[in-house]
């Protein structure tokens, strides 16, 4: 819909039934984090809280709950957007089909941003302290921006057509920020955003920045889209929202989104950082303080009947989820036009999005073999880790389109069944070793630092899978976890006064369980070090590398057995969240040939939690208590 601003979207929502108003004061300190995280787990509604303890202004969340109210927000438009991305990645279609794609012009040429200095009138100031401080986890550092869309210019071509919005955090308070004087930005150096501050930092030149909070939603929405190279975030906006993106610049030279409920400016000064977080993250656990970028506060605007809009981000799924699919509606076909062979890619949203991909390629390189081996999907999958964000991932699951033409990277079961069916793991497994993962990943050994894999399959079926346990299999004299080790690895956790003791979750004392046909999960010891885990995996190599074994193809060292086993999305999340590869990978029958490392089977991979690791989120029982007066 061509929404002109988020009341107008909230109360198309209401009138159609997909939101409800809170109208009792809820705290921002974990309350409406609670709310939200309750309802949405139920496919509830989305939320306007009038009243928010200690500010005066209303909030919203929940928008993007549920995939089936994305698409109602946008129902006039997401056509002729899915048009216009297909159109821009691959312009021969229009040739092919002129008719099909004869309005695409119209729509882009109407999505032109347009520049008034007299929407400058609408805006009146506040301060940061007077915005909602809403705090999602108990151990987070201070209250965050979770919805924001981060404006900056390109020195070298200024301009709102060469302009970057993201959706990086933001931290109002705590840590060592100046109230209402300075913020912190999260962003990683290779976004849009990091790209602008570095030419910034080379001419000496602080970093304009601009914060939209509310306006359309599909402002918010243009700020996560991975839109192909040349199109503008503000185009897209002004294209999926039915009307152009408006805007103005301040006395101080900052770009004003005029239908910004929020919007704060500042400047990053070359080198200048502050501790930023803890945050709760999208991966499930906590992002921990680091230094990031300052922003020195300039201003703070609002409109008279501005409303905060917020989300929650935790374990997957969450709103995001949403965004995630609302994006793939409508960029499906983009990624295979740009990288050539390529089906589809998922990036698995219930393993914390970058963690784990699954991809599906072609396989055409090897026609006359006597046994078709993968060749041309390791191309595609190293073309898949160098595009924009999915260079992030750390596993890459790919199988060759020939061998099933129905396979479906969203059903994770499946596909891993395809897989581990028929991968070689003497010869399938590719090592990407001292590079980069995600910022917000701790399974490495420092920020930024680990390692990444690529597991290939290509051809016909090597092996059945083994839904039980086989024969003869018993657990080494090594695995025996004593009384004293029984607790959970997290109890170090209850250190910290907000988290209470009856919140840590217990070890249970189930030894193994089948996590899905050829996957089984073991309870190992808790983690002591390198050394004690080369003793584990000798023991095992011992006590089962005789076995026949054919039907197991991989097998998890974990803390809880009997959790990752229950669900396959506990099993990819505990997985994949808690290893890095080149550490945390380990088989029986290893051996490195020609440096490449492989293993006659069964795979291991230790997903125990490791020193290093970040804490997982965990609710505050108390809040949890406190919100049932809402009925909910």
């Amino acid at each position: 819909m061509g929404y002109k601003s988020l009341a107008e979207c909230v109360a198309d929502l209401e009138k159609h039934g997909h939101l409800i108003r809170i109208k009792e004061e809820v705290d921002p300190y974990l309350e409406m984090a609670a709310i939200h995280l309750r309802v949405y787990e139920q496919q509830g509604p989305a939320l306007f809280f009038e009243k928010i303890k200690g500010s005066s202004f209303p909030a919203v969340s929940n928008l993007f709950g549920t995939l089936e109210r994305s698409k109602f927000m946008f129902r006039d438009s997401l056509e002729s957007v899915g048009q216009l991305v297909d159109l821009r990645s691959d312009p021969v279609k229009a040739l092919k089909n002129p008719f099909k794609f004869a309005g695409s012009g119209l729509t882009a040429l109407s999505a032109l941003p347009m520049q008034q200095q007299m929407f400058k009138s609408a805006f009146e100031k506040t301060t940061i302290s007077q915005l909602p401080q809403i705090v999602n986890w108990p151990m987070d550092g201070g209250p965050f921006i979770t919805m924001p869309q981060v404006y900056t210019e390109d020195v070298d071509k200024p301009g709102v057509m060469n302009a970057n919005l993201g959706m990086y955090r933001i931290q109002l308070a705590g840590n060592d920020y100046i109230q209402d004087q300075e913020i912190g930005l999260h962003y990683q150096i290779h976004r849009g955003i990091g790209v602008h501050q570095s030419k910034a930092n080379a001419k000496g030149l602080p970093l304009k920045v601009s914060i939209f909070v509310g306006g359309p939603p599909s402002h918010p929405l243009a700020a996560v889209m991975p839109l192909p190279e040349g199109l503008s975030e503000m185009t897209f906006a002004g294209a999926l929202g039915n009307r152009r993106f408006r805007y103005f610049y301040d006395d101080e030279g900052f770009c004003i989104s005029a239908d910004a409920d929020f919007v704060i400016t500042g400047t990053v000064q070359p080198g200048a950082n502050k501790p930023e977080g803890p945050f709760g993250d999208h991966l499930g656990y906590y992002s921990l303080t680091h230094p990031f970028p300052l922003l020195k506060v300039h201003n703070v605007y609002h409109k008279k009947d501005a409303i905060w809009s917020f989300t929650v981000v935790g374990r997957p799924p969450q709103e995001d989820t949403s965004f995630g699919a609302l994006i793939h509606e409508i960029t499906g076909s983009a990624l295979p036009q740009e990288i050539h062979g390529l089906k589809e890619v998922n990036a698995v949203d219930a393993a914390g999005v970058h963690p784990l991909l699954f991809a599906i390629g072609s396989e055409r390189y090897t026609p006359f073999l006597k046994e078709r081996r993968p060749q041309e999907i390791l191309t595609i999958a190293n073309h898949i880790l160098g595009k924009n964000q999915l260079s992030l991932a750390k596993y890459v699951f790919i199988a060759a389109r020939e061998d099933n033409e129905d396979l479906d990277t969203h059903d994770i079961e499946v596909f891993l069944h395809h897989i581990l069916s028929r991968i070689d793991l003497r010869r399938d497994l590719h090592f990407y070793t001292q590079t980069t993962i995600d910022t917000l990943d701790y399974s490495g050994e420092g920020l930024n630092s680990g390692s990444k894999v690529v597991f290939a399959a290509a051809g016909e079926m090597k092996r059945v899978l083994s839904a039980a346990v086989p024969a003869g299999f018993a657990l080494p004299e090594a695995f025996a976890i004593s009384e004293d080790s029984a607790l959970s690895p997290y109890s170090a956790m209850s250190r910290d006064s907000r988290i209470p003791e009856d919140s840590i979750m217990p070890r249970n004392a189930v030894g193994y369980r089948m996590a899905m046909p050829g996957v089984m999960t073991i309870k190992a010891p808790a983690y002591q070090d390198a050394a004690h885990t080369e003793t584990l995996i000798t023991a095992l190599n011992e006590q089962i590398g005789s076995l026949p074994m054919q039907g197991l193809v991989l097998i998890v060292l974990c803390d809880d057995a009997e959790f990752v086993a229950e669900t396959i999305n506990n099993f990819v999340w505990v997985t994949f969240t808690r290893s890095n590869p080149a550490a945390d990978i380990y088989g029986i029958g290893s051996s490195t040939k020609d440096k490449h490392w492989g293993c006659t089977g069964p795979l291991i991979i230790d997903a125990r939690k490791k020193p290093h690791h970040a804490p997982e989120l965990i609710k505050d029982p108390e809040v949890e208590k406190r919100i049932e007066r809402f009925g909910i």
